[in-house]
C-alpha cells in the first residue's frame, strides 16, 4: 500500500493529474449517420476520456467493474516498463462532440525479436454497438500498424500478452476477475464484420477452494513428497525469490502460443505492486531436491471490493479499499501465474508438482475465507495443463479470443 501511495504522490508531482475531471458521459447512442471524428490521445483530457470510456460503454451492464483510475494511469504512464521494448497510439472516437470508442495499437519489440512475422497489436477496444465507429477505430489502428511496417494485427491485448488478453466470447454473466477484461456480446461481432479470424482460445477455469482430493491424485502426492517440495514466499528475500519466479515462468511458458518474456523490470514493478495485497502463502514455489522447478501465484480478487467505488480513490476511495483489504472481505481468488519448469513438463514430475502447487492453496484460502478460485488462463491446446484441472475438478466458465487480421498482401 505504501507503494500505491508513493505512486500517487508521483502523479501529483509530476503530471500534477489530481483532481481529475472526468467526462460526463451522455446517455444516448448516437444515430448511424452521424459523422465519427476519431482523434489520437495526445493530451491530458483525451487521455481521461480514453480512461474513463468504458462507464458509459459499460453503463447498463452489471456485471462489469470499473478498475481504479489511478492504476490505469501508471499502466499508460512512461513509467510502465513495457514501454521500455515497445511503442504504442490510442485514440477516442467521437460522434458530436460524444466520445463513443477507443481503441489503441502497439508494437512490441521483445515480441518481434522472437516471431519475425512482423505482427503488431491493438487492444482497449471498447465501442456503442454501430458498425461504423467499430470499422473507423480498427481501421485506424491497422493504418497505423501498417505504416510501422506490420503485415499482421493481433489481439485484443491490453498492452501485452502479459496484460489482459483476448475478448471475452463466453461468460457475460458473471463479472470479471482482477486483471481479466470484460466484453458486451456484440463486440467479437464488429471483429469478424472488419475480417478478424479467430486465432486462439483462452480458458479460464474455476474451482472450488477446499477441492477433494482425488484418490489418483493421492497417490501422485504420495510418491512424489519424497523428491518434490512446496514452500511459500520467502518476503524477507524478495528480490532473489522475484527472480527465481520470473525465471521459472520465463522457462516454464517459453514454448507456449504468443509468448513474450517479463523482463526483470517488469516482474519488479508487479511484484512491487502486488507485495502489499499477497500474503507468502499465496505464493508457493515448488523445488526438486532442493532445486526451485514450479511456481504459482494467486491474487485475492480485489474487484469484489473495488466495484462499488466506480474507480475512484478519492476522497474515501482509500479508505474503504484498505478496510476491506484487512479484513479479508474477498470469497473468490484468481491463479494468474503457474508453471513448470519445461524439462519436466513431458514427465510425471510436472503433474507431481502442478497439484502440489494447486494443493498448497488450500489452507491460505481457507485462512482468507476465499470460497472459490478462478485459474486463468489456460491455452485451448495446453491439454496436459486442462487435464490435470479437470482431473481435480476444475469446471470452463468464460472463454476469452485472441483475433488476427492480415494487413498487406504478403509476398511469397
Amino acid at each position: 500500500m505504501q507503494h500505491i501511495i508513493f505512486e500517487c504522490e508521483l502523479y501529483w508531482k509530476c503530471f500534477n493529474f489530481f483532481p481529475e475531471k472526468q467526462e460526463n458521459f451522455l446517455n444516448v447512442t448516437p444515430p448511424k449517420h452521424d459523422p465519427i471524428k476519431i482523434t489520437p490521445v495526445t493530451t491530458r483530457q483525451l487521455r481521461s476520456t480514453f480512461i474513463h470510456l468504458p462507464r458509459f460503454i459499460f453503463k447498463n451492464d452489471r456485471q462489469w467493474v470499473s478498475p481504479i483510475s489511478l492504476e490505469r494511469r501508471i499502466h499508460l504512464s512512461r513509467y510502465n516498463p513495457y514501454f521500455s521494448h515497445a511503442i504504442w497510439n490510442s485514440w477516442v472516437a467521437f460522434s458530436n462532440d460524444q466520445a463513443v470508442g477507443r481503441i489503441s495499437a502497439q508494437i512490441d519489440q521483445l515480441y518481434l525479436d522472437q516471431y519475425p512475422d512482423k505482427t503488431g497489436f491493438f487492444g482497449f477496444f471498447d465501442a456503442i454497438d454501430n458498425p461504423h465507429v467499430a470499422k473507423q477505430l480498427l481501421t485506424t489502428a491497422e493504418q497505423w500498424l501498417t505504416q510501422q511496417g506490420m503485415n499482421y494485427v493481433r489481439g485484443p491485448f491490453s498492452l501485452s500478452i502479459n496484460d489482459e488478453s483476448g475478448l471475452l466470447v463466453n461468460g457475460f454473466d458473471t463479472s470479471p476477475s482482477f486483471m481479466m477484461g470484460h466484453a458486451l456480446p456484440y463486440y467479437q461481432n464488429h471483429l469478424l464484420e472488419n475480417d478478424y479470424k479467430s486465432v486462439k482460445d483462452l480458458l479460464v477455469y474455476k474451482l472450488a477452494s477446499q477441492f477433494q482430493i482425488p484418490r489418483n491424485m493421492q497417490l501422485l502426492l504420495s510418491k512424489a513428497t519424497d523428491s518434490i517440495t512446496v514452500r511459500p514466499l520467502r518476503s524477507k528475500q524478495l528480490a532473489s525469490e522475484f527472480r527465481i519466479l520470473r525465471e521459472i515462468f520465463n522457462d516454464a511458458w517459453s514454448d507456449n502460443w504468443g509468448f513474450v518474456p517479463f523482463t526483470e523490470d517488469e516482474f519488479d514493478e508487479m511484484g512491487k505492486q502486488l507485495k502489499y495485497i499477497v500474503d507468502d502463502d499465496f505464493v508457493q514455489i515448488a523445488e526438486l531436491d532442493g532445486q526451485p522447478i514450479g511456481m504459482i501465484v494467486m491474487l485475492p480478487n480485489l474487484n469484489e471490493i473495488i466495484a462499488d467505488l466506480d474507480g475512484k480513490l478519492f476522497p474515501t476511495g482509500w479508505f474503504k479499499l484498505i478496510w476491506r483489504l484487512k479484513t479479508h472481505a474477498m470469497k473468490t481468488g484468481r491463479v494468474a501465474l503457474m508453471g513448470v519448469r519445461k524439462e519436466y513438463q513431458n514427465n510425471i514430475i510436472a503433474a507431481a508438482a502442478s497439484f502440489m502447487l494447486i494443493n498448497s492453496l488450500r489452507e491460505p484460502a481457507r485462512r482468507w475465507g476465499i470460497e472459490e478460485v478462478e485459474l486463468s488462463w489456460i491455452l485451448e491446446d495446453n491439454i496436459r495443463m486442462r487435464n490435470i484441472l479437470e482431473t481435480i475438478g476444475c469446471t470452463i466458465y468464460k472463454t476469452y479470443r485472441i483475433y488476427e487480421k492480415q494487413l498487406i498482401s504478403i509476398e511469397t
